[in-house]
This record gives structure tokens, sequence and C-alpha cells, in this order.
């Protein structure tokens, strides 16, 4: 049977804020000593009223209208009863039937083809503490209780785990473009609930779904897919299809998904409006102005950096990968005099060698005056290199480095005649070889002679036009 996968995601994303959502206690609790960034609003003591985070706020709208959402006017908070260790309150304070944001689109590019994949909706809420499960018990860590999350839900638009995996890369560099999240995934600011069922080919109708909840990194979310996709096929192929819809876990080191429980519906959850804390209520011209903070995005950028600036499809994913490695790049190409791809070449060849090189010394002007240098003749290729190496240690301008490491290429003409005729007659046998055609390819060698006499200073478009002329 020719089955069709049917995927959507709900990816939880942390926000940057410095504080949590609802109270003041410090949101960057990661590694921090179990239990102690959280206070009072945080645990759920008696009389504690939560307050609205506004740069939380900011940061969701931000955000779901980068995502291509339609920001709601009117949205509101609703409280979402479950009762488990981690949660204080007894409850998750989150949006229900009014969330921030509806009706997006995110473009993806899967097999060298574009895709839009719909955003039912966008949400905020605060995320749960975390537990931690030992034999002789559990523990519980509240750090993470109360930090500011947006939850964004898709269409059932994804048909393959690499659609999925090539969707949540895309999101995680439009959340990242926009700061509303640093979505480091080893830190647990972006995670993914999978929902996965299949249907025959052609047909219209969803079948029951399975949920994978908790993946916390990209490669988990492609293998429980696939895992997923292979155990369903198989019910389907002994007529024993999924009847009800399921949640499971990913078990990681087994590779192989685990049931949980049947899954819930709304109704379990018993949400009610959050009474103590007001609705939000949008202008249009605050909705605008939060428009216009949205910066070129990735996907944008990408197409942009192929059409326009005539880069490679790689290159210009790997430019566009991250704002600082595209607002570097773009801020150097702004500088220099239409050097796009040797700009492209040094920033990602030998800059981005360097692991830790946003901790260097060099800039966007550095670039910009090494590749103009190289364009007028003053240095070579290699040259560039050594000088952009040791931008990255001293800071140094290139003109500077330039003349420190005496890196300055020789175009003096008489100079490079005299050094091209010392070569030439220290090698009479190889120049033979060449004129009566049987090597012509060692007028290379006979380039490397001369560019060694010249301590590699010599104007190598210049050596080679000499050599002609002489071995002529």
């Amino acid at each position: 049977m020719d089955l069709e996968i049917i995927i959507g995601l709900e990816i939880h994303v942390q926000l940057n804020t410095k504080t949590k959502l609802f109270s003041s206690a410090d949101n960057n609790a990661f590694g921090a000593v179990p239990n102690t960034k959280v206070n009072s609003i945080d645990m759920g003591f008696p009389g504690m009223l939560p307050v609205l985070n506004k740069t939380a706020l900011d940061k969701s709208i931000v955000a779901s209208i980068a995502l291509g959402c339609k920001i709601q006017k009117f949205s509101k908070f609703d409280r979402k009863n479950y009762f488990y260790p981690d949660l204080p309150n007894g409850y998750q304070i989150t949006q229900f039937d009014q969330p921030i944001a509806l009706a997006g689109k995110v473009e993806i590019e899967i097999n060298n083809e574009f895709k839009n994949i719909g955003i039912t909706r966008v949400h905020m809420e605060n995320d749960a503490g975390k537990l931690t499960h030992t034999k002789n018990g559990t523990l519980c860590d509240y750090n993470r209780a109360g930090t500011p999350l947006i939850e964004i839900v898709t269409d059932p638009d994804l048909r393959s785990p690499e659609e999925a995996q090539a969707f949540a890369k895309e999101v995680q560099k439009i959340v990242r473009f926009v700061d509303s999240s640093d979505a480091d995934m080893e830190k647990g600011m972006m995670r993914f609930d999978a929902s996965i069922s299949l249907r025959p080919r052609g047909e219209k109708k969803f079948y029951p779904r399975t949920e994978i909840k908790n993946l916390n990194s990209f490669s988990s979310l492609q293998k429980a897919l696939k895992y997923e996709y292979r155990r369903q096929a198989k019910l389907w192929a002994t007529g024993n299809q999924p009847t009800g819809e399921t949640t499971v876990g990913w078990l990681d080191d087994e590779e192989k998904t685990q049931l949980l429980r049947d899954k819930e519906s709304a109704m379990d959850y018993r949400y009610f409006p959050e009474p103590d804390l007001p609705p939000i209520i949008l202008t249009d011209n605050e909705i605008s102005a939060y428009m216009a903070q949205i910066p070129e995005l990735p996907m944008t950028r990408y197409k942009r950096y192929q059409t326009n600036l005539n880069l490679s499809a790689q290159d210009a994913l790997k430019l566009s990968e991250t704002p600082v490695l595209a607002n570097f790049f773009d801020k150097a190409v702004d500088k220099s005099n239409g050097e796009i791809k040797k700009i492209a070449g040094l920033f990602l060849s030998v800059v981005l060698a360097e692991t830790y090189w946003q901790d260097s010394k060099i800039t966007p002007q550095h670039l910009a005056d090494v590749v103009n240098l190289q364009k007028d003749g003053k240095i070579s290729s290699s040259a560039a290199k050594e000088i952009v190496i040791n931008a990255m240690k001293t800071g140094d301008s290139a003109s500077d480095l330039m003349h420190k490491l005496g890196l300055e290429q020789k175009s003096d003409l008489e100079e490079i005649t005299q050094w091209v005729s010392d070569v030439i007659d220290k090698n009479q046998s190889i120049v033979e070889e060449i004129k009566s055609g049987a090597k012509p390819k060692m007028i290379q060698f006979l380039m490397g002679q001369v560019m060694k006499q010249s301590k590699g200073q010599a104007n190598p478009p210049l050596v080679l036009a000499e050599l002609k002329k002489q071995i002529q």
C-alpha cells in the first residue's frame, strides 16, 4: 500500500528575556544550582499574583510576525489544569482559544525546491520545572518554572521527516534573526512535539495520530519520525492501523518510541480564562510598529546571496545561518569595492576556521580592506590570508600588516624583468621544452621559481606576462 506521511509540529521556543514571564526571577537558569532561580510567584505561593513581562510580549509578537502570522488585536491568557510535580501551581498559564497570533507560513527548501508550511497559531505560555528520575526517587528543579515560551503549532503540511527537520531549522534561524530567542538546543531553549499519522495516498481525511513528546535535537526529531513511520506502516500492512490517538516518548539510547498514555483532549485540561491577568489589547499602530522592527530574514538573505551576489547555494546557506554571520558579511561587502566572492572566501575559509572567531579582533573593515588591497594588485591571495589571520590576533589595519609583514607585491616591471631573466638563464632545458610544446605547463614551475626569488612579493600576472614574453 502506498502510504502518505502526515506530520505536524509543536515547537516550544524559550524567549531570551532577562526575567521570567510573570515574575522578576532570573531567566538565565542554565547550569545554575537547582532551585536558586525562582521566587514566590514561580513557586505558586498563596496570594502571589503574576505580572506579564512586557519584553516577553514584545519578543513573542516580533517572532510571530517573522513567522508570517497575523497578530491578534485581542488575546488572553488561560489556565491549563494538570497535576504533576514539576508544575508548582497545579496549572500552566497559557493561551487557549485566543492566542497572540494566527495563520502564518514559513518557506523551506527541500531537495532544491521551495515549499510553504502553514502555521496554525503561536501562543505564549510559561514553562514547567524539570524532573530528574533516579532509582531512589525523583528530583525536582524549579529553576525553569516560569520561563517565557512561545509555542509554534504548524498545520499538518509536512510530508516527511526531512521536511520536518528543515522546517525546525528554519524556525530556529528566524527566531534568532529577530532576537526573540537564542534557540540553543543544548540548553533546552528549543524543543519539539511531533504528531505523525499515515493515510493511503490520494485520500483527504486524517487518521488517528501519534504524538511524540519532548524531542530536543534535530537528529532526534528526524529519527523519531522515521521510527514511528516504520512502526505505523507495519500496522497498516497487517490491517491493524491505529484507531485512537496516543502519546509516546522517544528513547534516544534505544532509538525507539515508548507508549506513555492516550492523548489528552482540551476537556482533560479544563481550560478557563486566567483571572489574575488582563487580556492583551493591541492597536493597528502598535502592530505596525512591531512590523517595522523585522529585519531581513534568513530565507530572504539566502536567496539574495545567490541571486544578487552570485554566491553558491552552499556559501549562501552558511552565511545566512545566523544573524552574526550574515550581518558581518553584509557589512564587509558594503565596505568593499564589489569583491563579493573574495570577501565570502576569506570569511568562510579563514575567519570561520577559528572556533572562537567572534572573540578575535577581526572586523568587517579588515576583510574589505584586504580584498581591496588584493584587487589593487598590492598583495597576493596567500598574503591576503596571512593578513586576515594576523588581524584576528592584533586588530591592526590591513595596510599596516601588509607593511609590517613585508607582504606588499612588487609591480616594478624592471625588477620583475630581472627576476624572470635570472630564472630563465638557470632553467634553459625547461624553457626549450616549453618552446617546443612538449611541456607547456612547466611555465608554472618557472612562475614558482620567480616567486621564490622575489620572496613571494612579485605580482603574479606581471610575472606570467613577462615569462611568456621572454620565452617566445
